[in-house]
């Protein structure tokens, strides 16, 4: 039973470990939805700002993007901020080159994912 037991923490924290993984410049991640109205950790424009702007704010437009992770940063706290640019090169809502992101807080929430390649 104790082996079971064993067995099972261990592979649980091979499963952390794993899907912890620290980010490295070039990595590519893909945006998704939001959990609520807005983004709480990539830090996009509030809505009348964009607007502001002219353009058009509707943050469904970011659903899938692939983005890459350009710039690293790393508080004293120990968070880990990336600084991520749209794949395909383009500007986010037409204006905005790039964002900073809280990588943890955002991957655990969901609004950033990993691809696999």
């Amino acid at each position: 039973m104790k082996r079971l037991i064993l067995s099972i923490v261990l592979f649980v924290t091979a499963l952390t470990i794993n899907a912890q993984d620290k980010p490295k410049v070039g990595d590519k991640l893909t945006i998704n939805a939001p959990i609520g109205q807005s983004y709480n950790h990539i830090a996009f424009p509030k809505k009348n700002f964009i607007a502001k702007r002219g353009k058009v704010a509707n943050y469904k437009s970011l659903y899938g993007n692939a983005v890459v992770i350009k710039e690293l940063i790393t508080n004293k706290k120990g968070d880990t901020y990336v600084i991520l640019e749209k794949q395909d090169g383009k500007k986010f809502f037409g204006f905005l080159t790039k964002v900073k992101a809280n990588y943890k807080a955002a991957v655990e929430s969901g609004e950033l994912s990993t691809i696999k390649s």
